[in-house]
């Protein structure tokens, strides 16, 4: 049987338009993982990705894991509460074209429903302005986590595509 999902296409251009997020506690941290370690990409994706049905990456190789978190287009940040590991994002810098895609990014289920996504989106949309792109875009769809969308309108950026598809 088929189900229909909805698909957002989001994107904000300047630095400007960013809303802040309420910053958690001084225990908490983004932290950019360097050197690339596949291994934390892969337990995130899954971990976060379970209940979301994310499933394109489930099939990789470790060694297609590797070239994907060893190329300089792609980065890992981590959220970690002293020792503990929250959520993450990846973000994928286009430079032929000058953007930054959020390829993926969540938070463990144990930290959800505790007003951590809009600080995760937030540090991963500064840390996108960082790099000066001409503008910083992401998707999400009806099977994400039922505030990301909203999460995403409320830090400034703006629909600029929609779709509906049979899955």
């Amino acid at each position: 049987m088929k189900t229909e999902i909805n698909r957002y296409y989001l994107e904000i251009h300047s630095s400007k338009e960013l809303k802040e997020s309420r910053e958690p506690s001084d225990e908490f941290e983004i932290l950019k993982i360097n050197p690339p370690d596949f291994q934390l990409n892969k337990f995130f994706y899954k971990n976060v990705g379970k209940k979301h049905r994310w499933i394109d990456r489930l099939v990789w190789t470790d060694i297609q894991w590797t070239d994907y978190v060893n190329d300089s287009k792609v980065d890992t940040f981590i959220l970690k509460q002293i020792n503990n590991m929250i959520g993450y994002f990846e973000l994928i810098y286009h430079k032929n074209v000058d953007e930054v895609e959020i390829a993926y990014l969540g938070l463990l289920e144990e930290h959800l429903n505790k007003k951590l996504g809009s600080f995760l989106l937030y540090s991963a949309l500064k840390k996108s302005f960082l790099k000066a792109p001409k503008r910083i875009w992401v998707h999400t769809c009806s099977l994400d986590h039922k505030n990301a969308l909203s999460n995403y309108l409320d830090r400034g950026m703006k629909v600029f595509k929609e779709e509906t598809l049979s899955i």
